[in-house]
């Protein structure tokens, strides 16, 4: 797979989103292939007895696939989740959640009836007691058990079709790491043969929704283990940066004085260990990642293969990008051409939007600048920075959205690379969440950007482009009608004049009643043209 292209505390847990629900990893739900928990406060399956949701089969996309993955019936992945459960909790309304016990993003309220909006802002802008509040939380998370999910360490086939459960514990943040680890896998084929092809996050048209709906996910589970309702990701603004800003011991973790490779002993994330780093070990063995601890983050910013990633990203690439009015194009993989979704995705160049994988431009750009546990795509989401870049990322997304405003149709319904399509159930996420649900503005699923929100001239720009860019579509059509419409003006003026000439030769009795008439009918065919 190309590169990227990528203080302890116990609390009482409620209900989360993520990988497998802990109450469906067990014999009777894997064999019955069956996924639908009780909500807990009416015990019934979905909270059906509330109506809040029930029991139905998995509705799979029919569409066809691209070319890039030639295989069917070897990757637990296909076809999500319906290798592991055919049958999951569907839920009405406003209601979400593995059993239908949480709200829908963007709404809150006992019945999830609220509409609740909130804004991520600056990493840069937060107070110090917001600022290190963040970085308590990402601390806690790392340190908190997942009461709700458990991640596989082991296949469907290991786990002899689901009568040998093969599952395991894992922290609230390593969750998200196993994830996107498990999204971006290889398949496994068995001996030592292993398919890189392939991957349900990357390199196609859902890596921003898939990337969307992670950090909601994972700022929602923030929003729980620590009671902070308000709380939102920061985004890192890496526009024109000299160098990694946010690696200093008072944000991120600054330089280790000895070792270049490490973080600062004074940051505490010096001392976080990381999962799922050692693809070519699991390809060999044939074996998931178990989120076995691998070593300390490394991150060495800065001194990583100029020739690829010279620098960060600027203002005027991004701007480019933004004005790129296809959101897929060609193959909708890395060497699709004029896609916005490539472009901003890294596989094209940002000044020109023409492939070129030999360069890592906008979001791989950061991933391989950072020169460590960021640049390894399945193992990325290590580096607490992660999210700060991929909500920067989103917010790109999110200004491109607004100004170009597409319809739920431009984002490609089928003949996309595996798990890609616009109906396809996005891997691993349980509950589910297809691809095309999350491409809308951000202020339906509840959150903004700050930057967005200044009534900046970018705003005002963002607001007339999609304008102007249907007028030059349609320009030569314009000058058309003027045209035409300039000869038709003509004419009807003669014979408006040449009217009047006949009826100043008409007797001076009627001629006031001819004057009013005339006056009315010029007042009201003007007023129709």
């Amino acid at each position: 797979m190309s590169l990227f292209a990528m203080g302890f505390l116990l609390v009482i847990l409620q209900p989360s989103t993520g990988q497998f629900p802990r109450a469906c990893a067990n014999t009777q739900s894997l064999l019955r292939k069956e996924c639908c928990p009780p909500w807990d406060r009416d015990g019934s399956p979905c909270g059906e007895l509330s109506s809040r949701g029930s029991c139905q089969n998995i509705l799979l996309s029919q569409a066809p696939l691209g070319p890039q993955f030639p295989f069917s019936g070897v990757d637990d992945r296909e076809d999500w989740p319906s290798i592991f459960y055919n049958r999951t909790c569907k839920c009405e309304g406003n209601f979400m959640g593995f059993n239908c016990g949480e709200c829908k993003f963007g709404f809150s309220g006992p019945n999830c009836t609220e509409r609740r909006l909130r804004t991520r802002r600056n990493i840069f802008q937060l107070t110090t007691s917001e600022k290190d509040k963040f970085l308590a939380y990402l601390n806690l998370a790392k340190n908190t058990p997942s009461q709700d999910y458990v991640i596989a360490t082991g296949t469907y086939i290991q786990m002899n079709n689901g009568s040998n459960p093969m599952f395991r514990n894992i922290n609230v943040y390593d969750l998200f790491v196993w994830m996107h680890y498990y999204a971006s896998r290889d398949t496994l084929l068995g001996g030592s043969n292993v398919w890189r092809d392939i991957d349900f996050a990357h390199e196609a048209p859902g890596f921003l929704p898939w990337h969307r709906v992670f950090l909601l996910m994972w700022e929602r589970e923030i929003q729980k283990i620590t009671g902070d309702e308000n709380f939102t990701i920061p985004y890192w603004d890496w526009r024109d940066a000299e160098d990694c800003v946010v690696c200093t011991d008072e944000y991120m973790g600054g330089r280790h004085p000895t070792n270049p490779n490490l973080l600062s002993p004074a940051s505490f994330f010096s001392s976080w260990q990381v999962i799922c780093t050692r693809s070519e070990e699991y390809n060999s063995q044939q074996a998931l990642c178990n989120a076995t601890s691998e070593g300390p983050i490394l991150r060495n910013p800065g001194n990583n293969d100029k020739s690829r990633t010279p620098r960060l990203p600027s203002s005027a690439e991004v701007e480019f990008c933004l004005s790129l009015t296809q959101y897929e194009s060609g193959s909708m993989a890395p060497m699709a051409n004029y896609s916005f979704r490539n472009t901003l995705e890294g596989f094209a160049d940002p000044r020109t939007a023409i492939s070129n994988i030999s360069q890592s431009g906008l979001h791989n750009a950061l991933h391989i600048y950072m020169n460590g546990s960021m640049s390894q795509v399945q193992g990325s989401a290590n580096d607490p920075i992660f999210v700060l870049h991929h909500a920067f990322v989103d917010s790109i997304f999110e200004r491109w959205l607004r100004r170009h405003r597409p319809v739920l149709e431009v984002y490609p319904a089928a003949n996309a690379p595996i798990g890609h399509n616009r109906e396809n159930y996005m891997v691993p996420f349980i509950p589910l969440y297809r691809n095309g649900e999350f491409f809308k503005p951000s202020r339906e699923l509840g959150y903004d950007y700050e930057y967005l929100q200044e009534p900046a001239l970018d705003s005002f720009q963002d607001f007339l482009i999609p304008y102007l860019e249907q007028a030059r579509q349609i320009w030569a059509w314009l000058v058309g009608a003027a045209v035409i419409g300039g000869i038709i003006t003509a004419v009807l003026t003669g014979l408006i004049l040449a009217c009047r000439k006949k009826r100043r030769g008409t007797s001076s009795e009627i001629q006031p009643l001819l004057t009013e008439s005339e006056d009315y009918n010029n007042i009201s065919y003007q007023s129709n043209f």
